[in-house]
């Protein structure tokens, strides 16, 4: 399989299967003299972890992360620095139950990639999917704190969060929308209101064995203007591109996205005024574009939302297809996410920083 790296100078490559002993990461391109410790991953990483609460996949994995190469430390240095040398990172798998899959090992589960990657391989890892699992993603959320931190090197702080704004039929009320409210619940929620309705939803498809999906808005504040560049360096098309190679998404906008089709050129114009902005620029009274015009950041905020659809691992028999060509049906057992959006938040939040970092340093490396 090719392709498994994202990014030009701030590169990404992630290996290894959702059964496999471990997965990671290579980091390529981070410059030197950066203060990186295991600790700083792990934060981003428990964040992600599967089992925290009954709407998650009950797979018990710690997630602990290894830094095996990239950063040195001695008796001068209070803390490991990078070495711009590749940093790579190692998270074990260590609750794998391969057994749970036998059924499926010959058929094909509707919605899922295990037909389009026998399709394509001749070959097909049926435990837990390999590559195509979501356990894939927590590779991209260690990389994704490694971009945190080139970011606010070359910028101060740079704040990226997301939030879980609709799990199925059920949306948030933007009106009641508060950050500090998204640590304070298992659905990554910045809507208080919404919690127990939710909590009411999910449970019953939980009980059910089945699934359903869920958008994730993300959000990046602290990005100068000037990232991103015209036509084919479009910082909207790789940030469009990151989010859709997550699993499971099936759909990106930025700013106002479809919505915009809607909109009169009056409605839509992102009005300036002198001054305001940050760093120095104009002050713009609304963000209908998401912070990115023709393709360069425009110093507002960077917002962006996903889809991700139900996951295709339920336990209602479905009809399909086997290796033989045969019709059958099946349905699947073990340990899976009744809403796979939810942990998507920092997953979100990875691709947002991995892409930003990439163009930052692609920005440094023309305009100096």
């Amino acid at each position: 399989m090719s392709f498994n790296t994202f990014g030009h100078l701030f590169r990404v490559t992630t290996f290894g299967e959702s059964h496999g002993p471990a997965l990671g990461c290579v980091v390529d391109g981070c410059p030197p003299g950066i203060v990186l410790t295991e600790a700083e991953i792990q934060a981003d990483l428990d964040r992600r972890r599967p089992g925290q609460s009954k709407f998650v996949t009950q797979r018990q994995e710690p997630d602990a992360v290894k830094i095996l190469s990239g950063v040195f430390q001695d008796e001068r240095m209070p803390e490991p620095l990078t070495t711009g040398t590749p940093i790579a990172l190692l998270i074990e798998n260590v609750d794998q139950r391969s057994k749970d899959y036998a059924d499926i090992r010959d058929k094909f589960r509707p919605g899922h990639a295990d037909y389009t990657y026998w399709a394509k391989y001749g070959v097909r890892d049926y435990k837990g999917s390999g590559r195509a699992s979501a356990r894939e993603t927590a590779a991209r959320v260690a990389a994704g704190a490694v971009a945190r931190k080139v970011l606010n090197s070359l910028y101060g702080e740079v704040k990226i969060r997301a939030a879980l704004i609709q799990v199925g039929t059920q949306k948030i009320d933007r009106a009641r929308w508060d950050w500090a409210e998204t640590a304070n619940n298992p659905f990554f929620c910045p809507d208080a209101s919404a919690v127990a309705p939710w909590t009411e939803y999910l449970e019953g498809i939980r009980k059910a064995g089945s699934s359903v999906g869920a958008i994730v808005e993300v959000v990046a504040e602290g990005v100068p203007a000037g990232l991103g560049a015209p036509i084919y360096g479009k910082l909207d098309a790789d940030l469009a591109s990151a989010l859709m190679s997550i699993n499971a998404v099936k759909g990106v906008e930025i700013g106002e996205g479809f919505a915009a089709a809607a909109l009169t050129g009056e409605e839509n114009a992102d009005e300036m005024r002198a001054g305001g902005g940050h760093p120095a620029g104009p002050q713009f009274l609304a963000n209908h574009a998401g912070g990115i015009l023709g393709g360069i950041s425009s110093g507002q905020p960077v917002v962006a939302r996903f889809a991700v659809k139900p996951t295709s691992s339920i336990l209602t028999p479905k009809r399909t297809i086997d290796v033989t060509g045969a019709e059958t049906e099946v349905f699947t057992k073990g340990r899976h996410d009744p809403c796979v959006g939810i942990r998507a938040v920092p997953i979100g939040e990875a691709m947002m920083a991995i892409t930003l970092a990439d163009h930052a340093l692609r920005h440094r490396g023309q305009n100096g």
